[in-house]
């Protein structure tokens, strides 16, 4: 009975609202099925872009590594390194009420030193922000600890991430500053290489996506970066370390001697191969730290220069005779200091022009020997004046040099003779000739800022007796010290000129050639036999009687060359550009140089053994380097001063362990003696003598004899000429 009456209490009235509650759960169901529909049609690229960014992912650029800069064997000059930029995403910070807010703050005060409450007033007043860069430029080892704390496990560091990017260094500092350049932002190379190759440098952006695949699963594409391609360049870091190290003692010697100021307005020199058309160094001072381009000490002790318009109404760039001060920086506008630091970074020996003087005297007479205007034979007056075109135009020295020939009009540097050759030449064969040897031409060397120097020179249809006149021997018309180099290598090198290159091979990331550049003849402008009556006569003004270019000859060697003075303008004003341009060696000529001293910080500026002392260190250091063997006897004299000089390049270098061993046996740091270390009583003087590199004995400087390098003994064998690695 009791059981009858427990299944009556299940009526009929309460199955029917079971039915009716089951019917609008059903109802509610099919409503939610409805609207989950319509959302995945209507807004469901909006909710897979939430899903993306919930999922702490974003499209990302992957930067591409601009191409590295190496010299002739390998030594990098330029290159990037990859960095980071510290970022800051205020929505994923405030993500699920804050709570990786103070977390994440701490963290970055910590490892960055950021201040906390300027970063949380950033972060609470941009809450929809997801991009904020706070530190750029941070390498991996100083993010790495930071990334380990926010990989870690329940870390609430969240809303930070790293934007990779390079960053442009230059291990060499200054070293071929004005040849390499620089970048700035975006990757845009400024003067030099970097410039001239920008877009070989320079490779192309890579992205990272991510999408939802149609089960929702995260999936990721990577298109890679392609880096930039790397330039080969013919420059050798050692030799022009030597010819950086000759221009600065240069200027360290006559800087402040006679006004306040550098050694000289500017400094340049080029080292150049006579058969390839390789510039192998290339320099003008003052440097500049190609790390940080904007460092002013640079500028210190240079001629102010401004903007001054012309005749024409153009702007144009004017040197002052203000010498820059550290309180003369100071008081600049910025306008002021980029037009003074662009005068800074341009390269001297392809962007200004300057009358050549006398270095043009060899060009004259090869136009002359070549259009058989003369033979070589002749044999001219020079009374120390000659009359053209109403005017007196002297000889260098005032004096007259008597009867002169062909060759010694180059040796002794004789003006008279040389307007002589060029009247017989006559006008039309001189400016065609000048065309000949590219003066007045680009040369298309490939370093941006090479100067037009077409408008600087007198064409044929204005060019009077007194202009043909002084042109001859190099006043009166302006060139480039790049024009100048080129051409005089194609005058001793057998007539041929080459396009001047700095760039031989260009690679790719994997070290893959891409291109060579290979020597290019453009043309012959001499024949041999000119050519080898030129080296005969430029040879003569360094070892002939009475040439003028004797100082600039290495010990041990003979070299062909000429000098070169020429005044400023306006005439008589006391200063002049005093040059030497040469070959070694005389008869077989491998190298060219050429070195060009602007005003000199002297009492008198007219004076070549300025350049031809600058050539004489440069040559005496990269030619033995270049293993251009000496060929002639030494004097005592010179292998006292070879010995010297060794030691003075052996001592820029740290010692061998070997000679570490040698120093400990004799009481280093043992405090017997009078100095600190113990060794200046102990050491004897023979482990001072430089060593031979071909003999491995010490050579003793006073008398040239050799020495063991371990003993000091005296080897049975006196030296009666240093080997050329002595250089």
């Amino acid at each position: 009975m009791s059981e009858q009456k427990k299944q009556r209490k299940f009526t009929i009235k309460m199955q029917k609202k079971l039915v009716v509650l089951f019917f609008f759960v059903l109802l509610a169901f099919a409503g939610l099925c409805v609207r989950l529909y319509w959302i995945s049609r209507e807004d469901g690229e909006q909710y897979k872009k939430q899903v993306l960014s919930q999922r702490g992912y974003d499209s990302t650029t992957l930067p591409f590594k601009r191409g590295d800069i190496v010299d002739a064997r390998g030594t990098t000059l330029a290159t990037s390194e990859k960095v980071y930029n510290l970022i800051i995403d205020a929505k994923n910070m405030l993500y699920q009420d804050k709570k990786y807010l103070e977390p994440t703050i701490e963290a970055l005060n910590i490892y960055f030193g950021l201040n906390s409450n300027e970063v949380r007033e950033y972060v609470t007043t941009h809450t929809t922000a997801s991009y904020k860069v706070m530190k750029k430029q941070l390498t991996y080892d100083e993010i790495k600890d930071f990334k380990a704390a926010m990989s870690a496990d329940g870390s609430l560091i969240k809303g930070v991430w790293f934007e990779e990017e390079y960053k442009r260094i230059y291990p060499q500092n200054s070293l071929a500053c004005d040849i390499i350049g620089f970048t700035g932002k975006d990757n845009v190379g400024s003067y030099g290489l970097e410039e001239y190759y920008n877009d070989v440098l320079n490779g192309t952006n890579g992205r990272e996506y991510g999408y939802l695949t149609e089960d929702s699963t995260l999936e990721r594409t990577v298109k890679p970066a392609v880096d930039g391609y790397t330039i080969h360049t013919t420059i050798d870091a050692n030799i022009q370390a030597v010819v950086e190290k000759y221009l600065k003692q240069f200027n360290d010697e006559y800087a402040n001697t006679v006004r306040a100021g550098n050694g000289a307005e500017n400094l340049g020199a080029i080292v150049y191969d006579v058969k390839k058309g390789e510039v192998l160094a290339m320099a003008n001072y003052p440097y500049y730290d190609l790390n940080n381009t904007k460092d002013t000490s640079s500028l210190l002790g240079s001629m102010m220069v401004e903007e001054i318009e012309n005749a024409n109404g153009y702007m144009e760039l004017h040197r002052t005779d203000t010498v820059i001060t550290e309180e003369i920086i100071n008081g600049w506008s910025q306008d002021e200091l980029y037009l003074n630091l662009n005068n800074l970074w341009k390269n001297f020996c392809i962007s200004d022009t300057y009358e050549p003087g006398s270095t043009a005297k060899p060009f004259t007479v090869a136009a002359a020997l070549e259009a058989g205007a003369i033979t070589g034979k002749e044999v001219y007056q020079c009374n120390g004046v000659l009359v053209r075109g109403g005017h007196n135009i002297h000889c260098h020295g005032g004096y007259g040099h008597g009867p002169v020939t062909v060759q010694n009009s180059i040796a002794w540097s004789c003006n008279v003779a040389l307007m002589k050759i060029a009247e017989t030449l006559g006008a039309e064969g001189f400016c065609k000739f000048q065309e000949i040897f590219n003066l007045g031409l680009k040369t298309n060397i490939d370093l941006a800022g090479e100067a037009r120097t077409a408008g600087l020179l007198w064409p044929l249809e204005n060019m009077k007796e007194a202009d043909l006149a002084t042109n001859s021997f190099g006043q009166n018309f302006n060139v480039t010290m790049i024009q100048m180099i080129a051409g005089y290598s194609a005058l001793v090198n057998g007539g041929y000129y080459y396009e001047p290159h700095v760039i031989d091979k260009i690679t790719n990331s994997s070290g893959a050639t891409i291109e060579t550049i290979e020597p290019r003849i453009l043309k012959q402008v001499v024949s041999e036999s000119t050519s080898e009556k030129i080296r005969q006569y430029c040879k003569a003004t360094v070892v002939g009687e009475g040439g003028t270019g004797k100082t600039a000859r290495p010990a041990g060697y003979v070299i062909g060359g000429k000098t070169g003075t020429a005044q400023t303008l306006p005439r008589g004003n006391g200063e002049y550009v005093v040059s030497f341009m040469g070959h070694a060696p005389a008869d077989d000529p491998q190298i060219a140089i050429y070195v060009v001293v602007d005003r000199a910080n002297a009492e008198r500026q007219d004076r070549a053994s300025y350049a031809t002392g600058i050539v004489r260190n440069i040559l005496t250091e990269i030619l033995p380097y270049l293993n251009i063997y000496m060929t002639e006897e030494l004097s005592e004299d010179e292998i006292k001063e070879l010995a010297a000089k060794q030691l003075e390049i052996t001592n820029q270098y740290t010692q061998t362990p070997e000679q570490d061993d040698l120093e400990q046996a004799y009481g280093e740091g043992t405090g017997e003696g009078t100095g600190e270390s113990g060794q200046e009583d102990n050491l004897p003087d023979w482990m001072s003598f430089p060593i031979d590199p071909e003999t491995g004995y010490r050579v003793d400087p006073s008398n040239g004899n050799y020495l063991d390098a371990e003993t000091g003994e005296l080897i049975n064998k006196t030296v009666d000429a240093i080997p050329a690695g002595m250089g």
